[in-house]
């Protein structure tokens, strides 16, 4: 099947992040059928790369399972905010689930509460709050601020990667009674185990495992743009079952997009459809976040090589 993609031709992208923080880069790799994305983070080792690059293809190429259900429903991404940019994301949102960010600067405590108990006040006593904490705390910090950001948030549904390593993860978890998320890597320290597609190497691999955990699953995206995030819903309405609403609406983190506003991947009355395939990108988007410089090029082309070696 690779043999029908032309790599060399992939073009390369930049979108800046919403906030200035950074930016999201990648490659587009277009298939017969359709385009992937290509954005292994920086750093990662080529065998994670290899998998990233299984997943941009499999869209274009074998195509995705069909789905069992049509609409996905999508938790909001609160970010590291104060109270009332809080307020008004989620209000603007129409999610029922928010998840918010926690544990992103020494001694946030207060603030993180302060965070979790205004989106509590506008989703109500029937929406789902949920905590991201990016791996940031120690087992000690993270028993100790779990139980007061729940008490904020008025009950939350999980914690998603609270500290680091399965160990510290099996020991928090006998220290609080809030279930933990993680990625597959842990799921025996873990009660919900949460699905990437580009980290897993595609959609029907991440059913695989899925099917052989036997854990409830939550599909998160890896901060993609609509063509990235659309095998990631792929994945979430092929799943035998949606308990949770998944991760997926992060186009708005960033300050653009590759496909045009109308095919933009936006939530709507907090959900998005399952699409058959991605959008193609708009050619002037594609002009506008290209990445040109030569040398940042070649980087690109290496890493997609290496990625291609391993793979094959």
């Amino acid at each position: 099947m690779k043999a029908m993609i032309d790599f060399d031709a992939a073009p390369i992208f930049g979108v800046p992040m919403a906030d200035g923080t950074g930016v999201h880069e990648g490659m587009l790799i277009e298939g017969p059928q359709g385009w992937g994305e290509f954005s292994p983070p920086p750093g990662c080792d080529d065998a994670e790369a290899s998998r990233w690059l299984t997943a941009a293809v499999e869209g274009g190429t074998v195509g995705w399972p069909d789905p069992r259900r049509g609409r996905i429903p999508i938790a909001v991404t609160i970010g590291p905010v104060d109270p009332a940019t809080a307020r008004h994301t989620v209000a603007e949102s129409g999610c029922r689930t928010a998840d918010v960010a926690v544990a992103r600067a020494p001694g946030s405590l207060t603030e993180d509460a302060e965070r979790v108990a205004a989106v509590r006040d506008v989703l109500g006593p029937y929406g789902r709050i949920r905590l991201s904490a990016n791996g940031s705390w120690g087992v000690e910090d993270a028993a100790r601020a779990i139980p007061v950001l729940a008490e904020a948030a008025g009950g939350v549904e999980f914690v998603a990667r609270p500290c680091r390593g399965t160990g510290e993860l099996a020991a928090l978890r006998r220290l609080v009674a809030v279930p933990i998320a993680d990625d597959a890597s842990s799921a025996e320290a873990v009660d919900v185990v949460i699905l990437r597609s580009g980290p897993q190497g595609g959609v029907r691999r991440a059913l695989r495992v899925a099917e052989r955990l036997d854990l409830p699953c939550v599909v998160a995206s890896s901060g993609e743009t609509s063509i990235g995030l659309a095998a990631g819903l792929a994945l979430a309405g092929a799943l035998p079952a949606l308990p949770y609403a998944c991760a997926l609406g992060t186009v708005s983190l960033l300050a653009g997009d590759l496909v045009s506003t109308g095919r933009s991947l936006h939530p709507v009355d907090g959900h998005l459809p399952v699409a058959p395939t991605p959008a193609a990108p708009a050619a002037e988007l594609l002009r506008r976040f290209a990445i040109t410089d030569a040398e940042h090029v070649e980087r690109w082309r290496r890493r997609l090589r290496s990625a291609r070696d391993t793979s094959d």
